[in-house]
C-alpha cells in the first residue's frame, strides 16, 4: 500500500543575510514526511534542523527548493485565506516551556489565543469546552484554566504548549526540541503523551532534536542533518543497527548506556568532516543503500562503510 505523502521538502535552500553577509544554513535538503508517521531530523546546535522547522511554519523564507504541503506550494505568498486554512493545520510545540508561554496571560487565554486569532468559536460556552477539551488530552485538569504559567513545572507547562497546539484541530505538528528542556525523569511522559496523541487524533510529527538516544522509541523514520545537509535517512530500527555515516556513528557513541561498566568503557567517536575527499572521480551523492535506507557520499565510501559494520 502507497504511503501518502502529508509534508516535502524538494532542493530546499535557505540563507540567512547577516549584515549583508550570507549564510546558507540549508542546502538543498530533500525528504518526504507521510501521513501519520513521525519523522525525527537529528542534528547538534546549528545543523540548520530548527531552521528547517520554522521555514515549514512559514517563519523564515527559502531561497531555493520547494514545500509542499498536501500537494501544494507553501514557501510562496499565500492569500488571507490560504494562510488561515494552512496555519490552523500546522502548529509548532517550541523547545522551551519556560519562554514560550506569556507569563503575564492565564492559561485559558493561552490555549485559546489561536481560537481568538481565528475567530473558531461562536459562543464563550464553545471556546471554554475547546480549551477544556484541550486540557484534558494532555491530562491536565480544566481548573488549570484560571492559573498563571509560574505556577506550574516544566512538564506541566510544556503540556499546556501542547495543549495550545491541539486546541486548533491540526493536522501536523512541527514538535522543535520539546523535551530538550525538561527534567530526565519528565522526558519519558512527554514522549509517551505525544504518541498517545498521534493515534488519539490521526497527528503527522516533525520531531526535532539533538540527541539520537530521545527520538529511538518515538520515531518511524529518521533523518540525520549536518551541516545543513541530510547525511543519512532511514527507518528507525535500520539507523540504530545499520549506521553508514561517519556523522551518524559519532552520535550514536554520544548516546549514553544504561550499564555504567560499559558506559565507562565506551570509545566516543569524532567526526571529522576532513575525511571525505570528493573530486571528479569519487563524487557525494545522495545513494540508496537499502530500501529505504539513504546515505551521503560516493560509491566508494559506502563500498567502504558497508564492510565496517
Amino acid at each position: 500500500m502507497k504511503k501518502e505523502i502529508l509534508v516535502s521538502l524538494k532542493d530546499t535552500s535557505i540563507t540567512y543575510n547577516n549584515r549583508g553577509k550570507l549564510f546558507e544554513a540549508v542546502h538543498k535538503v530533500s525528504f518526504d514526511i507521510y501521513k501519520g508517521e513521525t519523522f525525527s531530523l537529528v542534528g547538534e546546535s546549528g545543523s540548520g534542523k530548527t531552521t528547517i522547522g520554522r521555514a515549514i511554519m512559514k517563519i523564515v523564507p527559502t531561497s531555493n527548493g520547494d514545500i509542499i504541503y498536501k500537494g501544494d506550494k507553501i514557501d510562496k505568498k499565500m492569500n488571507k485565506e490560504e494562510i488561515r486554512k494552512y496555519k490552523q493545520e500546522v502548529q509548532m510545540i517550541f523547545q522551551d516551556p519556560m519562554a514560550s508561554l506569556n507569563e503575564r496571560a492565564k492559561v485559558d487565554y493561552i490555549v485559546s489565543e489561536g481560537l481568538y486569532n481565528f475567530g473558531l468559536f461562536s459562543s464563550e460556552k464553545e471556546r471554554y469546552e475547546k480549551v477544556e477539551t484541550a486540557l484534558l488530552d494532555v491530562g491536565l485538569i480544566p481548573e488549570f484554566a484560571s492559573r498563571f504559567p509560574h505556577e506550574f513545572s516544566g512538564g506541566q507547562r510544556q503540556r499546556i504548549g501542547i495543549a495550545r497546539a491541539l486546541v486548533m484541530n491540526p493536522r501536523f505538528i512541527v514538535a522543535d526540541e520539546p523535551i530538550s528542556a525538561l527534567d530526565v525523569s519528565i522526558r519519558a511522559q512527554v514522549i509517551n503523551l505525544l504518541n498517545e496523541l498521534k493515534k488519539k487524533k490521526d497527528l503527522t510529527y516533525l520531531f526535532i532534536a539533538h540527541d539520537l538516544s530521545v527520538v529511538k522509541f518515538i520515531s518511524d523514520r529518521i533523518g540525520v542533518i549536518y551541516g545543513g545537509k541530510i547525511v543519512e535517512l532511514a527507518e528507525s530500527i535500520d539507523l540504530f543497527k545499520n549506521p553508514y555515516h561517519p556523522y551518524t556513528r559519532s552520535l550514536l557513541s554520544a548516546v549514553p548506556l544504561p550499564d555504567p561498566i560499559k558506559e565507562k568503557s565506551k570509545v566516543i567517536i569524532d567526526y571529522n568532516p576532513e575525511i571525505h575527499q570528493y573530486d571528479e572521480f569519487s563524487k557525494c551523492e545522495w545513494i540508496e543503500v537499502d530500501k529505504g535506507h539513504f546515505v551521503l557520499g560516493s560509491n566508494q565510501e559506502i563500498s567502504k562503510w558497508q564492510k565496517e559494520i
